[in-house]
């Protein structure tokens, strides 16, 4: 905490040489922080990094609702975060994306949003839907250039790497939900196979160890 306070950092996870700093959030920027030969960027087109998000809605659009509403209080494994604020943080997630696009600069005050205390499955499904139409409707205007500089807490991001980390993050949520399902011994025909995750830079568990 120390160390942080020096060097003026409120947030984590960071990467420090000396004075200089770089936040954990982008690749691309601690490949260049450390000055290493390595490729980095999205693997994934624009159009196929929105596909991918679409799907992981889709999915989640259809696992939430399986969730007893008497177990939306749980807490998800290591860490103090209901199962429902996780069905609606996924969500959030893409909803603070299109938020950049109208030129709102993403803080993180935007991923720590909560739900309403007694929000049930219909309420969080009715916000994803919400979302993911706003998702469309931004996609179909046909303006995301993958160049576009957006703002964001760690720093000015392509919208193609801002794309390409909104993806991932949504769809190891996704991942994580439908473990908690199987935990709660919920059967669910598994909407999302390795292969969706394919390409992009997912966690290697599912769970942060």
């Amino acid at each position: 905490m120390a160390e942080l306070q020096r060097l003026g950092v409120r947030s984590v996870p960071v990467l420090a040489r000396g004075d200089k700093f770089v936040f954990g959030q982008s690749t691309k920027q601690i490949v260049d922080f450390l000055g290493l030969a390595e490729k980095s960027g999205p693997q994934l087109s624009v159009d196929e990094l929105c596909q991918r998000v679409d799907k992981f809605m889709g999915a989640a659009l259809e696992l939430i609702p399986l969730m007893p509403y008497d177990r939306l209080g749980t807490h998800v494994p290591g860490r103090p975060r209901s199962y429902r604020t996780l069905g609606f943080h996924l969500f959030r997630v893409v909803d603070a994306f299109l938020g950049t696009n109208e030129g709102i600069p993403l803080v993180q005050a935007m991923f720590r949003e909560e739900p309403a205390a007694d929000a049930d499955t219909a309420a969080l499904v009715a916000y994803g839907e919400k979302v993911r139409q706003r998702f469309r409707d931004w996609r179909a205007k046909g303006d995301a250039s993958p160049g576009k500089t957006l703002q964001t807490y760690y720093g000015p991001q392509s919208l193609h790497e801002l794309l390409e980390r909104t993806t991932w993050h949504s769809g190891q949520h996704v991942r994580q939900y439908m473990m908690l399902l199987e935990k709660e011994g919920v059967a669910h025909h598994r909407p999302l196979v390795e292969a969706d995750f394919a390409k992009l830079p997912m966690p290697q568990n599912v769970w942060d160890g």
